[in-house]
């Protein structure tokens, strides 16, 4: 049984066949789909213009295309499930940017700080907001700056900290 099955969790020992290698990481932005069950959904594909997401059937989970992915985050706008991230090691020496999608009220705002959440919603850090684009007809997308090490961790952003 995978952690995930047990916990409902998932955990990057769970993704480590889906992630990009650390090369490709450290090039830039990159999507990363978190998105594991086999359920009728295929938005993020037909939404990449890069051709980056393919869908081997409607009910497989996507497969990305790191070498096409140019990070762009238009995936991470329509995913129904909250399932993509986009994530930039090379943000800055220290810091990594983590682009999210976010429905909750009310929206963040540029420089904001928040707690950073990890997948299980627990705190892991600051997170410092960057960006937020706000799509018409589609979710939220913030940009938060993190500390690098915790970029494939943090997947949210909690309490804000004033």
């Amino acid at each position: 049984m995978s952690n995930y099955e047990a916990t409902g969790v998932l955990t990057l020992e769970d993704l480590k066949d889906r992630l990009p290698p650390k090369e490709r990481l450290e090039k830039g932005p990159v999507a990363i789909i978190e998105c594991i069950q086999k359920i009728p959904c295929d938005p993020c594909a037909h939404v990449c213009r890069f051709g980056a997401i393919k869908k081997p059937s409607l009910v497989e989970p996507p497969e990305v295309d790191y070498d096409k992915c140019a990070g762009c985050g238009e995936c991470v706008a329509v995913c129904p499930g909250l399932a993509i991230f986009v994530v930039n090691l090379k943000y800055r020496e220290e810091e990594a940017l983590v682009t999210i999608p976010y429905e909750l009220l009310p929206i963040p705002e540029k420089g904001e700080i928040f707690e950073a959440l990890d997948r299980e919603g627990k705190p892991v850090g600051k997170a410092r907001v960057v960006s937020v684009r706000r799509m018409k007809d589609k979710t939220t997308v913030v940009t938060i700056a993190v500390k690098k090490d915790l970029a494939m961790v943090v997947r949210n952003i909690g309490r804000k900290i004033e």
